[in-house]
């Protein structure tokens, strides 16, 4: 971040300051526990813990003030706001403003979001200085926490942008307005909450209505390719579409499921070969060429910038062969039908003995919740060697399975499916662990690689 009186913190959130002014010359952060000289610390409401107990702690660790809805009694210096998350928020759009000769990037989508994030970062970190954090700081709290790792020195802020509603995504890009916003996909996740695929559209088409300079479509999805009507500047499309600006063609996997192809794009033709698992990276890849192009690269940089992208972030894909010859595949920070269908059909790409899904329920999926959670046991059963539900919420799964393979299990709990794997599972298997956040069947990933280390 760049430095920040206090005085000039509560000018930008309409604050109060209350104790001595200083210079915010750290970070800012919501987390006692990481606070540092220099800092500014947030203290934010929480279901459990109150971020204002923890004045003190910040404090006593270096931090030079707080946002906060009281003041402190023991006297570290405290902008007081109403809403320490709008004022977050506020304080972000602030430092965004002054932060010249930098091109933000956001992104949205049903999902793909971080993938192509952590693709997009790295590529644009080639050529210059970038902000791109791991994990998912997609939110109200998270956006802005990422617009204010930048400084003077960043060249490309990449930001993104979830939705649990319409209006998500334009508040978010008042944050931070991207010069260049990606939208990759209108699919089913969070569906229960929005109510209709149209009512999702709508919402993540805010972004294309404020990218300030270029709009990057994916022309293979229909309602993403339609936001071009409502997109004021200049429109990108990206996919496999015969008219799309950025397309593949030649699209092949590997044995460990990686996708290479030829990338098309203004007028020039470069091999790309990803590191990242799955044929669904493809899409992911383009939407972070077409970014990368209107942030000002070329198609070789981004060729090369995209073949030399690994994973970044935790759960998503990530591919790990035991010492006994079994590969677990942990792909379990969250789930929804379209993400479950590209798991899946990962995991049928990569070469094995056999192939074994063990998943969990997708949430918030709404009254359709029973209807896909069959179809997800039926499309998993017609592909895999066993199917293992796990949890009281996937018993529907097992139901839609046991219509093509009798065999399924369904088990109450990630110990019983621990144990039940620990007594199939031999090398060469290939086991892909997946369901939404909610039931961190992460740590049944983390439980099978404890099992499968030598003893």
């Amino acid at each position: 971040m760049i430095p920040f009186s206090l005085t000039e913190v509560a000018t930008a959130v309409g604050g109060e300051l209350t104790g001595t002014d200083a210079t915010v010359t750290g970070s800012v952060t919501v987390d006692s526990r990481t606070a540092g000289p220099g800092d500014l610390y947030v203290a934010l409401p929480g279901e459990r813990v109150d971020g204002h107990d923890f004045l003190a702690a910040a404090a006593s660790a270096g931090a030079v003030g707080a946002l906060s809805t009281r003041p402190d009694d023991a006297g570290t210096p405290v902008v007081v706001v109403a809403d320490p998350v709008v004022a977050l928020g506020r304080l972000a759009h602030a430092v965004h403003e002054r932060l010249t000769g930098l091109t933000t990037v956001g992104i949205t989508g049903s999902s793909g979001k971080t993938s192509t994030k952590d693709l997009l970062g790295q590529v644009l970190g080639t050529v210059g200085a970038t902000v791109s954090p791991p994990g998912s700081f997609n939110n109200d709290i998270g956006l802005p926490l990422t617009v204010l790792a930048a400084d003077a020195d960043t060249r490309f802020l990449v930001l993104e942008m979830g939705a649990r509603g319409v209006g998500h995504v334009a508040r978010l890009c008042a944050v931070a307005r991207p010069d260049v916003g990606v939208v990759l996909n209108v699919g089913s996740a969070h569906l229960g909450e929005f109510g209709s695929a149209d009512v999702i559209a709508t919402a993540k088409g805010e972004l294309a209505e404020a990218a300030a300079s270029v709009a990057v479509l994916n022309a293979d999805d229909p309602r993403v390719r339609a936001m071009a009507d409502r997109a004021t500047a200049r429109v990108l499309l990206t996919g496999t579409a015969d008219d799309a600006d950025v397309r593949a063609t030649d699209v092949e996997l590997d044995g460990a499921a990686r996708a290479s192809f030829t990338l098309h794009a203004a007028g020039e033709t470069h091999p790309v070969r990803l590191q990242v698992v799955g044929a669904h990276q493809v899409a992911n890849a383009l939407s972070a060429a077409g970014a990368a192009l209107a942030a000002g690269l070329t198609p070789a940089q981004v060729a090369t910038g995209l073949s030399g992208a690994t994973a970044q972030s935790r759960w998503r894909m990530e591919v790990t062969e035991r010492p006994d010859g079994v590969t677990v595949v942990n792909d379990a920070y969250n789930a929804n039908p379209e993400s479950m269908r590209a798991a899946l059909a990962a995991l049928t790409g990569m070469t094995g003995t056999r192939r074994v899904a063990v998943l969990g329920a997708m949430g918030e999926l709404g009254p359709g919740a029973d209807a896909a959670h069959a179809r997800l046991g039926a499309d998993a059963a017609a592909v895999v060697d066993l199917l293992v539900a796990v949890g009281p919420d996937a018993a529907g799964i097992t139901a839609g399975a046991r219509a093509l393979r009798e065999e399924s299990v369904h088990v109450p709990d990630r110990a019983a499916a621990r144990q039940l794997l620990a007594g199939v599972l031999r090398p060469g298997d290939v086991v892909l662990v997946k369901a939404s956040r909610s039931y961190g069947l992460e740590q049944l990933a983390a439980d099978l690689l404890t099992d499968g280390a030598p003893s």
